[in-house]
């Protein structure tokens, strides 16, 4: 069984026509996956094309939807695409895509996790209060306690879930309450806590965000990464095709290979100009993408690379079919919630370096929008499909819609109905695609 949106390739099969019989028309017959049948870029290409006319577009509706929402940004605010702005939104898209990818963990198995806001919350008042007075912690020993705190939190609802068999999103929208309350009583007890508000008071944490690398580090940084993403690549579709795997040809890899390498030319060009005012400097990429891009690999790692991974999505495109084959679906299942409350740490601590501090009141909507997100970026509600990067892309929607909307000068209100128009156009596709797929 291959386990749906693993990446694995789909094998289709073609029946030969008896004789006499009706030819099937070309748009109705159901193309394989591009890996399957090219052994060229054109082919690839081609093979590619249908299959996205048959319904399996991948992250294309998003990558269009992104470019027009950035085109009518700039049109309306000429300084949307200034290099300051974009920096802001590469921050602002930091937290969104985190909380995200915290989501795609539980929404492979058809779940959903409405507790990942509190959960971080109290993750990252952790992480600010035993930084300060009168505990002095180490900076890194804080971000250990307050995501581990996090991960202990999604385990333990998922222990909850998956032993007494209760409805995920029951269990969730019972911590989401819970936990607000266990931050105000937390923050009660904090002598730093001020008002319901913990001030950052490490450098250290403070830099994850708003910190930069000098621009050569940053240029050098890049072309490692790249150097080493192309390679990794060539590399690993080598050793596949010499064993006889099925796998993407040449031209296609290094054209993705160049893909990376324009996009992080493009980040770092744009982060070099100098973003500060008369009285200071600010150059470089932040510190804030480099620990994303970090927390992302070892996402997709984790996904696409283990035995983990592939039992993940075997679950979500069909439980009882997985749990036959001998999964441990229980384990799986109560691990997936462990990872997502280790995601939503690590989207607190970016919060906290973010805001420069962390409140009792923390936005209650980051939960909307971390679901949002997910779903835009191209995991499915269904369970079964998803990666870490629909959880990126989503978050760069997501950070866009909200930062246009802010030099635009309109409030709150504009921006929920914006997000819920793209929400619901990312959902109508999936229900569409899968239905289809379904009915196939």
């Amino acid at each position: 069984m291959t386990p749906p949106g693993s990446g694995a390739p789909e094998f289709e099969i073609e029946l030969e026509r008896e004789e006499g019989e009706e030819e099937v028309p070309t748009e109705s017959v159901i193309v394989a996956a591009p890996e399957v049948v090219a052994t060229t870029l054109g082919e690839y290409v081609s093979a590619w094309w249908r299959k996205a006319r048959s319904g399996d577009s991948g992250v294309l509706p998003v990558v269009v939807a992104l470019v027009l929402i950035v085109v009518v940004f700039q049109i309306l605010r000429h300084k949307f695409l200034s290099a300051g702005n974009l920096v802001d939104l590469f921050n602002q898209m930091v937290v969104f895509a985190l909380f995200a990818m915290a989501e795609v963990f539980v929404l492979l198995l058809g779940e959903i996790d409405l507790s990942v806001v509190y959960n971080a919350g109290i993750g990252a008042g952790l992480m600010a209060a035993l930084v300060a007075p009168p505990y002095n912690l180490p900076w890194w020993l804080c971000i250990v306690i307050g995501v581990g705190t996090c991960t202990l939190i999604g385990l333990v609802l998922g222990t909850l879930i998956t032993r007494l068999r209760l409805p995920a999103f029951i269990v969730t929208l019972a911590a989401f309450l819970g936990l607000e309350g266990v931050m105000l009583w937390m923050f009660d007890r904090f002598s730093v806590a001020v008002g319901g508000v913990i001030e950052v008071s490490n450098p250290t944490l403070t830099n994850l965000v708003a910190g930069n690398i000098s621009v050569l580090v940053s240029w050098v940084v890049m072309a490692v990464l790249v150097l080493a993403f192309g390679v990794y690549s060539v590399v690993r579709d080598t050793r596949r095709r010499a064993s006889g795997l099925v796998t993407p040809p040449l031209g296609f890899t290094l054209l993705k290979s160049a893909a990376v390498a324009g996009a992080g030319v493009v980040v770092v060009v744009v982060c070099s100009f100098n973003r500060g005012t008369t009285t200071f400097v600010a150059r470089g990429v932040p510190w804030s993408i480099p620990i994303l891009l970090a927390i992302f690999a070892g996402a997709t790692l984790l996904l696409s690379r283990t035995r983990f991974g592939r039992y993940l999505y075997a679950i979500g495109g069909n439980t009882e079919a997985a749990r036959r084959a001998g999964i441990n679906v229980t384990r799986i299942r109560t691990i997936a919630f462990g990872l997502t409350g280790m995601m939503a740490g690590f989207a607190g601590m970016m919060y906290l370096s973010l805001l420069g501090s962390i409140a009792t009141d923390i936005d209650p909507s980051y939960m909307l929008f971390a679901v949002a997100a997910a779903v835009i970026g191209g995991t499915s509600l269904y369970g079964g499909r998803g990666k870490a990067l629909h959880g990126i892309l989503g978050g760069l929607v997501i950070a866009t819609v909200y930062n246009g909307i802010f030099l635009m000068g309109f409030g709150a209100d504009v921006e929920y109905m914006i997000v819920a128009v793209v929400l619901l156009a990312a959902i109508a596709v999936d229900s569409l695609t899968c239905g289809g797929q379904r009915a196939r």
